[in-house]
């Protein structure tokens, strides 16, 4: 028995169009699950390689999870779900999160939906015995002087994963979470794309390396398969030692 077979298994990766959720939707593709992605363009077609993404064999719906009305009237492609991955995220830097309006809106995206989605297919995971997957940062770990609102809903999406671990596991829903360290993304441009910033970030990760969302997907893997099956409530930290 291959422990990392997904095949008969659908997935759904909100935040899989592109960066870390592509990645990890790409990962499931692999190994044989049948998996839709949600991004925040209209089409498949609006998005390309340059953005990181490859939506290839992926069933794709657009969903803004800024709106909870959106969230809640989303009329999915599929009618069994055994994994979702939670991989939504924003960030504004410029101190723009300093302001209300930028601080409400990352923490919209970033915390409030992972609720929002959650919820929204609880009941289609307590039906497959599903499992539940939320991305965070090692944000959730030590502070991000520029970013509060990016640090205060990566945080709370650490505590929301505990939470709802533990009062999910009656339903047989699996709960757990990764928390990626410097993942070479269109996010993190503001570091990669930077020569002096990507050198000082570099000296702080114990293997000299930028983390992929391939690596970030091999945690999803795991922690959708039997293989943790007696793991709930918990956060991985992927990051290279990036935190130690």
């Amino acid at each position: 028995m291959n422990e990392l077979d997904f095949s008969g298994k659908q997935v759904l990766v909100v935040g899989g169009s592109s960066g870390i959720g592509n990645g990890i939707a790409q990962a499931f593709r692999a190994k044989g699950a049948q998996v839709a992605v949600c991004g925040t363009r209209a089409n498949a077609k609006d998005y390309s390689p340059e953005d990181g993404s490859d939506l290839t064999g992926l069933a794709y719906a657009q969903l803004d999870v800024s709106n909870a009305s959106a969230i809640e009237t989303f009329k999915p492609s599929f009618d069994r779900l055994d994994v979702l991955v939670l991989a939504q995220g924003a960030v504004i830097y410029r101190r723009g999160e300093f302001e209300m309006a930028g601080f409400r809106k990352v923490v919209e995206v970033n915390l409030m939906s992972l609720m929002a989605c959650a919820t929204r297919f609880h009941s289609m995971l307590r039906d497959s015995s599903g499992s539940l997957i939320i991305v965070s940062s090692t944000a959730a770990y030590h502070s991000t002087m520029g970013n509060p609102a990016y640090n205060a809903s990566k945080t709370g999406a650490v505590g929301l994963t505990r939470t709802l671990g533990e009062a999910w596991a009656e339903d047989n829903i699996r709960v757990n979470g990764i928390a990626p360290g410097l993942v070479d993304t269109k996010m993190t441009k503001v570091t990669t794309a930077n020569p002096k910033r990507l050198e000082g970030a570099l000296s702080r990760i114990p293997l000299r390396r930028l983390g992929t969302p391939a690596d970030m997907a091999g945690a999803a893997l795991f922690l959708a398969s039997p293989l943790s099956s007696y793991i709930i409530g918990q956060t991985l930290v992927v990051d290279g030692g990036l935190i130690l």
